[in-house]
């Protein structure tokens, strides 16, 4: 008679994602998820934990793998206040699409409902901003569940997904044996491609005079970037891309147009109201990017790719909706476009470029006095990495400024907080990021602001020597709000001027190397001795203190209402 080998509950998670292809955890222990972080001390030749210092550093860690990686990122915390630490990332991830799995802890099963020590409703709490979440209360259902959510987690459109484990079920013995999950009843990730579709929006496209194509993040989710390309080519149709969808196409692509939204460059957002047919192509006309959607691209046919049907007329009505992956629907479009020629159209860009080179980018990009300004140290910064490194950011004037004048060559090349924007997002997903990413070089933009939100993950980058390269532009201010307080409400700067410590000696404290410089003249050097080695490093750059992101379009305004200074 065969004997059947039980193991801990414990064991059967671990064993589970080691199945899933499991390498990087970034986590926190405690008492609820105590048996599985022992089970795990003998896996750590199979599995790398990565200590962060915070539960909500884990989520953002494993939202920047999973984000330059394309894997499932993947934590681990305990109940109560982590759980509630970790809710953040949760919703970022799901704002943002990106695959996670976090599994928290949880009170005995006997204990639930009894308000017991660190005992909370993590699936009540985390069910409107995940994919699916699911309480395991017996061993039997883990593996069960493991699978399920992982498959749940990359699957179609990819977000998070949650795991409550009772502490019983993790020191329960069970029988263990790990079934894959490639099929939900009523959950169709990737719908079925309708050939009227794909013909009605090749017929609208070959019929354009003015074709514009607004790129998305999924088209990196999708890893359809040379689908694109082809697309874009075939029909010369220019292209320009949301934050998100930065790095879907090399910045020097001769169809990349630029940058759409509120800070985005003039070319695109004017063109959006003047060509005659508008494709969206895995983005879904976040007000950031449409403004006012009564004067948003009134005069186009709008086509709009995506594998979400929910975003379907959601925000903006189209004309053709094409559902299913980028992946197989740009290239069944492609396949019936006729081969074009638009120059006369593409060249009435040009223009509007001339005049954002000569009011903006001249002054923020190649100033010839005054301060430093963060737009030259983003753009020096690139070119001393050839345009080839990741750079992640936090949020605020340094994402704008780090998404406009940062250059891309290859695809999954910026790691940002889009539809939440969290500040203190910077720090762990670059830790992630090199993580996801380790031949790469990682660098990450933040603010004064949101630097001190995460800075105790200084202690995780020194204790795993993780080597990113780490730009504080520092302007004394909650810089972005800052600017909307001079903008909007007449220069009231109600509590956002900034009195901050020593960074540098702070990164020290922790054996991180760096650097504070105020002066143009120290800039070129001091970006090279930042970059000569895959070392941690931290460059504080004083710059000017009321710097401004411009173009700006005011919120609620038409993407024609574009400023561009004073």
């Amino acid at each position: 008679m065969e004997t059947k080998t039980k193991i801990s509950g414990a064991k059967a998670l671990i064993e589970s994602l080691i199945h899933e292809g499991v390498e990087t955890i970034f986590g926190y222990p405690g008492g609820a998820i105590m048996p599985t972080f022992d089970a795990l001390y003998d896996y750590d030749k199979k599995i790398n934990h990565i200590l962060t210092r915070h539960e909500q550093g884990a989520t953002h860690a494993a939202q920047g793998y999973a984000r330059v990686s394309g894997k499932v990122g993947v934590c681990l915390v305990t109940s109560g206040p982590a759980a509630t630490n970790a809710i953040t990332g949760i919703a970022d991830a799901m704002l943002d699409s990106t695959p996670m799995v976090v599994i928290t802890g949880q009170v005995g099963a006997a204990l639930l409902g009894t308000d017991a020590f660190q005992e909370i409703d993590v699936v009540g709490i985390s069910q409107p901003i995940t994919k699916w979440a699911y309480q395991i209360r017996k061993a039997d259902d883990i593996a069960w569940a493991v699978a399920r959510a992982f498959y749940i987690a990359r699957s179609g459109r990819p977000g998070p997904v949650v795991l409550d484990i009772a502490k019983s079920a993790q020191v329960q013995e069970v029988e263990f044996n790990y079934k894959p999950c490639n099929f939900i009843r009523s959950y169709i990730p990737i719908p079925e491609i309708n050939p009227t579709q794909i013909s009605d929006a090749a017929k609208l496209i070959n019929g354009a005079k003015k074709p514009f194509a607004l790129v998305g993040q999924g088209v990196v989710l999708a890893n359809a970037e040379a689908e694109l390309k082809a697309f874009l080519e075939k029909a010369d149709i220019p292209a320009a891309w949301t934050l998100l969808g930065a790095s879907a196409m090399p910045t020097e692509f001769r169809l990349n147009k630029g940058f759409l939204g509120m800070h985005g460059n003039v070319a695109p957002n004017m063109k959006t109201n003047e060509c005659d047919v508008l494709i969206a192509i895995g983005m879904r006309f976040d007000d950031r990017v449409t403004g006012d959607l009564a004067t948003y691209a009134k005069q186009a046919k709008i086509i709009h790719l995506d594998i979400d049907i929910a975003e379907i007329n959601k925000n903006v009505m189209v004309d053709v909706a094409v559902i299913g992956t980028a992946k197989e629907t740009l290239p069944a479009i492609t396949a019936q476009l006729n081969t074009s020629k638009h120059t006369e159209w593409i060249d009435t860009f040009k223009e509007f470029e001339t005049e954002e080179y000569d009011k903006v980018i001249k002054r923020e990009v190649f100033p010839e006095t005054g301060e430093l300004t963060m737009g030259e140290v983003i753009h020096k910064i690139s070119e001393a990495t050839q345009n080839k490194a990741i750079v992640v950011t936090d949020v605020g004037q340094n994402q704008m400024m780090a998404a406009r004048y940062s250059n891309y060559s290859q695809t999954r090349s910026l790691v940002t907080s889009g539809g939440l924007g969290t500040m203190g997002f910077g720090i762990p997903a670059a830790m992630g990021a090199k993580m996801g990413a380790p031949e790469r070089t990682v660098l990450m933009y933040s603010g004064d602001g949101g630097f001190q939100m995460t800075i105790q993950e200084l202690g995780t980058i020194m204790q795993e020597q993780i080597g990113i390269k780490m730009i504080i532009l520092n302007n004394h201010f909650l810089g972005m709000v800052r600017q909307w307080q001079e903008m909007f409400f007449e220069e009231r700067y109600s509590f956002t001027k900034m009195k901050n410590p020593d960074f540098v000696a702070i990164a020290k404290a922790y054996n991180i190397d760096g650097k504070e410089i105020s002066e143009r003249s120290d800039l070129d050097k001091t970006i090279a001795d930042m970059l000569k080695d895959d070392k941690p490093y931290l460059l504080v750059v004083n710059v000017e203190m009321k710097g401004m992101v411009y173009p700006m379009i005011p919120a609620g305004g038409s993407v024609t209402n574009i400023i561009l200074g004073e």
